[in-house]
């Protein structure tokens, strides 16, 4: 399970950033790949990538702004044209607005689809668990931006306990059959009558991954609780120290602000993300060195740059 960071800029492409949109490859747990916004010119770097845009099964959005959302049209006609592969449906999760939006831009440019899209739209009043598979749960808030935005807690169910091989090995237990049935938590009895019990040779479940990706917002208490115990927070940081004011006027927080929501949520790592074109690269360290004052285990990511968890 990683990140890979599609597009870091806020706003509009620069010559080192694309516009927002972030793939979480889920390929060992599921075989799936989960995108989240698709700004201008993600098909673009997905071509730098080792991304098939068929694995992509799900798309959630945060929130309808351009920087957002344009790269959707683009890619979803694109997708269909990998005749080669079997055509899967697709699942976009996101606003009220977006079936609108993707519907429209299809129709008027005359493109069709040889695959579903399966829309799923929500409003203040609709949000909390959005999708609930057999590994993995999804929770969307509101969060505070200039429209109506949200962020996403995606959280891993555990993982079966791993079974100690060697152990069973010592214990007398011929490699085989035997295996699968105390892995599958049975008992068994060997031959010289020796009691194996299944749960003396497992260990304790493993808590799943939690990740936890914010659309653009001011620093709130919605953000707190998406994060909370988070392995890895995605936190735009479209302004610097100092630049409260104006981060508050525009929608959006500073690093030092994603810094705090970090901290206060408990995560264990915190990613910088939907950086403005303001910022050179000599700014670049700078900011990661002011967070780090309030949040030590912080990094600014870039386009293309790819995160394990």
């Amino acid at each position: 399970m990683d990140i890979q960071f599609l597009g870091t800029g806020a706003g509009q492409p620069s010559k080192v950033r694309n516009v927002s949109s972030l793939a979480l490859k889920l390929l060992d747990e599921i075989n799936e790949v989960w995108l989240f916004d698709c700004g201008e010119g993600t098909q673009n770097r997905i071509l730098e990538t080792t991304i098939r845009p068929r694995k992509i099964s799900k798309i959630f959005i945060t929130h309808l702004h351009g920087d957002h959302i344009f790269g959707l049209p683009g890619f979803l006609s694109s997708r269909a044209f990998q005749a080669n592969e079997e055509q899967t449906d697709l699942d976009i999760y996101g606003p009220q607005g977006i079936k609108s939006f993707v519907l429209t831009s299809l129709r008027v440019s005359g493109s069709r689809l040889p695959y579903r899209i399966h829309f799923h739209e929500f409003d203040q009043d609709s949000l909390g668990k959005i999708l609930e598979t057999d590994k993995f749960t999804v929770y969307a808030e509101e969060l505070d931006h200039t429209i109506f935005c949200v962020g996403y807690r995606v959280m891993q169910k555990d993982l079966e306990g791993t079974l100690d091989a060697e152990r069973l090995k010592a214990a007398g237990v011929p490699f085989g059959p035997l295996f699968g049935k105390i892995k599958n938590g049975q008992d068994v009895v060997l031959e010289d009558g020796t009691e194996i019990k299944a749960a003396d040779y497992i260990s304790a479940p493993r808590p799943g991954k939690i990740i936890t990706i914010l659309g653009d917002t001011r620093k709130t208490n919605a953000s707190v609780r998406l994060a909370v115990n988070a392995d890895v927070l995605v936190h735009e940081s479209t302004y610097g120290k100092g630049d409260e004011k104006i981060a508050r006027n525009h929608g959006h927080s500073t690093n030092m602000q994603a810094a705090q929501v970090a901290a206060e949520a408990g995560a264990k790592r915190l990613l910088l993300n939907h950086i403005s074109a303001r910022f050179l690269s000599k700014d670049i360290s700078q900011l990661k060195k002011d967070a780090a004052t309030v949040f030590e285990n912080v990094h600014v990511v870039k386009d293309l740059e790819e995160v394990e968890l």
